[in-house]
């Protein structure tokens, strides 16, 4: 298994996801934003789905703050998910942007998804955006402190939504237990084989 940055943006790489296996399949074909998978294989011809890529994420600078790196999406292929492939990901991302970033930060619109954010190091930051997702943020160089009151502070926000007896089980599950410890981010690769994770193929420093 590899994890492997593709491409920083705003020259990012295109990634064709197949949309019955990946959410948000769609938001890979776009240039604009950089791009970190996992696989479990080579790459394959870039006309045809990618069988080989098990997780997939996507990233840009925040609109408002050019040292802050903005994860827009995650997502596990289905047959995949539970096994904490997102939280690593999501871990690699920040750990390589920190030559670049100075924050990374997500937003998350559900319990697992903001556990997994956690895993990865990052802290709910007591926000929500216009669509009520829970925005949550880590130094790129290293996880956030952990923060039980505010984990479960950011908790509490799901539960005040229209949560089935099943979720809410698995809600108070998360509740009790507290923040879960950050994962160790992978080493991974770059994508392109050159080690500085641009994409053009050449040994330039980190940056250049």
């Amino acid at each position: 298994m590899e994890f492997a940055l593709l491409g920083w943006p705003p020259d990012g790489p295109t990634l064709r996801l197949d949309y019955r296996r990946f959410a948000y399949a769609g938001k890979f074909v776009l240039g604009s934003t950089g791009k970190a998978v996992v696989r479990d294989g080579p790459r394959t011809d870039a006309t045809e789905y990618d069988d080989h890529v098990l997780a997939a994420a996507s990233f840009s600078p925040d609109r408002t703050d050019d040292d802050c790196l903005c994860v827009r999406y995650v997502t596990v292929r289905e047959d995949r998910q539970g096994e904490g492939l997102g939280a690593r990901l999501l871990a690699f991302v920040a750990a390589r942007a920190a030559d670049r970033y100075d924050r990374v930060r997500i937003a998350v619109n559900n319990p697992a998804a903001y556990v997994a954010a956690h895993r990865a190091g990052f802290a709910f930051t007591g926000r929500e955006t216009g669509l009520a997702e829970l925005v949550c943020e880590r130094p790129a160089d290293r996880p956030a402190p952990r923060d039980a009151d505010a984990y479960r502070a950011g908790l509490d926000r799901y539960r005040e939504r229209d949560l089935n007896p099943d979720a809410l089980v698995r809600l108070d599950e998360k509740y009790g237990a507290g923040p879960p410890p950050a994962v160790d981010a992978p080493a991974g690769v770059d994508g392109d084989g050159d080690g500085d994770g641009d994409g053009d193929g050449d040994d330039d420093e980190p940056g250049t």
